[in-house]
């Protein structure tokens, strides 16, 4: 099974608002909110197969940073029956690749406590993480990703 990425599409994100609570096991629809992709979704990715889609990551570059650009990873989702199939490394490398081609210098992502497969995930990338206390308000710890990018 050949795997490729394509841009999202406004097909793509209504079907991702409308799988994305039976993809996570609960609702998070909210983390689809419409800005990444109408605003924010020029690197947002799919995977299809067979015409179905099995994954999707929602990510952009922000300039904000003192370090310079930073490609940050919002959201990604992968249908049930198509994980541990490199799904998620195909849209990972993907918009890495992008990233890199924008002049990104690293990237970041955010997971909450305990989601150990978010953590097994990017620890098999090669990213670095940190605990950060308070990150999304008191009392709200998360664990931090981040991923330098070499210059190619």
């Amino acid at each position: 099974m050949e795997l490729e990425t394509r841009p999202v599409t406004k097909a793509d994100y209504d079907e991702i608002v409308r799988v994305i609570d039976r993809w996570w096991g609960g609702p998070t629809s909210a983390l689809a909110h419409p800005v990444f992709f109408y605003e924010l979704g020029r690197l947002a990715r799919v995977v299809e197969v067979e015409e179905q889609m099995v994954g999707f990551l929602f990510g952009f570059i922000t300039n904000e940073v003192p370090e310079g650009p930073v490609g940050y990873v919002h959201l990604i989702g992968i249908h049930p029956g198509f994980r541990r199939r490199g799904v998620a490394r195909l849209l990972y490398t993907s918009f890495e690749n992008d990233c890199r081609k924008e002049g990104a210098r690293r990237l970041k992502a955010i997971t909450t406590m305990g989601n150990e497969g978010s953590v097994r995930f990017h620890d098999a990338l090669g990213w670095s993480k940190v605990e950060a206390e308070d990150y999304a308000g008191p009392g709200r710890q998360r664990i931090v990703f981040t991923k330098h990018l070499a210059e190619r």
